[in-house]
C-alpha cells in the first residue's frame, strides 16, 4: 500500500537527520509496526531502550504535534493489514487484570474522536437519503453483522421496506439483485474490510441505487464507492473490533430518522403495543411465574 510505503520512507529518511536514539525508534517501527502502533510512548521507549521523552521528541521531529498523532497516523495505515494472529499477539501485551480499564477507556476515546471529527452535513445527507428511499438495504458481514442487524431491527419500525443482508443462508447477491433505482444500500465494514460488502456496494450502484457507507476513516475502500460516508473510529485494544463508536453513530441515525417520522411511528407503536400485549411478547411489570 502506497501510504504505508510513504510512511516507511519517511521513517527511513528521518534517520539521516535524527539522533541515534531516534533512528532506533524509526527502525523498530518499520520492523515491528504491528506491535509498535499500539504501544504507549513509554512502552515503545522501553522496547527500544530509550526514554519516553525521546519518543515524544521523535514524533515532533517527524512533524507531528505529539506522540498520539504519530500513533494515530500509523494505526490508520496498518489497521486493515493486521492479520487475526497479529491482532491477538498485540493483545497479549495487556495484563488481563487491566483489560476492563484499558478496553473501556479505548472505547471512550473512540467515541470522543468520532464525535469530534463527525461531518454533520454528511450525517444529515444520510438521514435525508434514507427518508426518501423507496427501499432500504443494510449490509454488514462478519464482525459488522451485529451492527447491521441492530440497524435493520430498528429501521423496520420506521420504514415499510427494509432488507437486512447479513451472514446468513441467503446469497448476498441474490438479495442485492432485487435493488432498483430509488433504493438505498447502507454498507457497514471496518478493518479488515469485507470483499463481499465492497462488491455488493459496487453492484448496487450499477443497479441505480444510492450507497451510503459506515466505516472507519477516509482511507477505507468503502469511501471511494459510496455516495456519502459516515466515519466512526474503531481503534482496537486487542484482536476484538471496537464497535462502540459505530454503534453510537447508528443509534444517532435511528433517533434522527424516528424524529423525522414522529407521527407515523407513534401510530405504529400504538398498534404494536396492542399486539405485544395480546401475545405477551414482553414480561409484564408485575411478572408472571411459570
Amino acid at each position: 500500500m502506497q501510504e504505508m510505503q510513504d510512511m516507511i520512507d519517511r521513517l527511513n529518511q528521518s534517520g539521516k537527520r535524527l539522533s541515534k536514539g531516534h533512528r532506533r525508534i524509526a527502525q523498530y517501527i518499520v520492523e515491528h509496526y504491528d506491535k509498535a502502533v499500539f504501544m504507549t510512548a513509554s512502552r515503545l521507549g522501553e522496547s527500544v531502550g530509550v526514554s519516553e521523552s525521546t519518543v515524544v521528541r521523535f514524533a515532533a521531529a517527524l512533524g507531528y504535534e505529539g506522540y498520539p498523532q504519530l500513533q494515530r497516523s500509523l494505526q490508520e495505515l496498518v489497521s486493515h493489514r493486521l492479520t487475526a494472529n497479529q491482532r491477538f499477539e498485540m493483545s497479549t501485551e495487556i495484563d488481563p487484570h487491566d483489560a476492563l480499564n484499558i478496553v473501556m477507556k479505548s472505547d471512550m476515546q473512540n467515541l470522543r474522536g468520532t464525535l469530534e471529527t463527525m461531518d454533520s452535513a454528511a450525517f444529515e445527507n444520510v438521514v435525508q437519503r434514507l427518508l426518501g428511499a423507496r427501499a432500504i438495504y443494510v449490509m454488514g458481514l462478519r464482525s459488522a453483522a451485529p451492527l447491521a442487524q441492530f440497524m435493520g431491527y430498528y429501521l423496520n419500525y420506521i420504514f415499510d421496506d427494509v432488507h437486512l443482508i447479513s451472514s446468513g443462508a441467503t446469497d448476498v447477491f441474490e438479495e442485492v439483485s432485487k435493488m432498483r433505482e430509488g433504493a438505498v444500500l447502507v454498507g457497514i465494514s471496518f478493518p479488515r474490510y469485507s470483499t463481499r460488502t465492497l462488491e455488493a456496494m459496487r453492484f448496487a450502484k450499477r443497479c441505480g441505487a444510492q450507497v451510503a457507507a459506515i466505516t472507519d476513516g477516509p482511507m477505507s475502500p468503502l469511501c471511494a464507492i459510496a455516495d456519502v460516508t459516515l466515519t466512526a473510529r474503531t481503534d482496537m485494544a486487542s484482536f476484538v473490533d471496537s464497535l462502540a463508536a459505530p454503534l453510537s453513530v447508528i443509534n444517532a441515525l435511528l433517533v434522527a430518522l424516528g424524529l423525522n417520522r414522529k407521527e407515523a411511528l407513534s401510530q405504529h407503536f400504538r398498534q404494536l403495543e396492542s399486539i405485544w400485549n395480546t401475545y405477551q411478547v414482553y414480561l409484564e411489570e408485575e411478572g408472571h411465574h411459570g
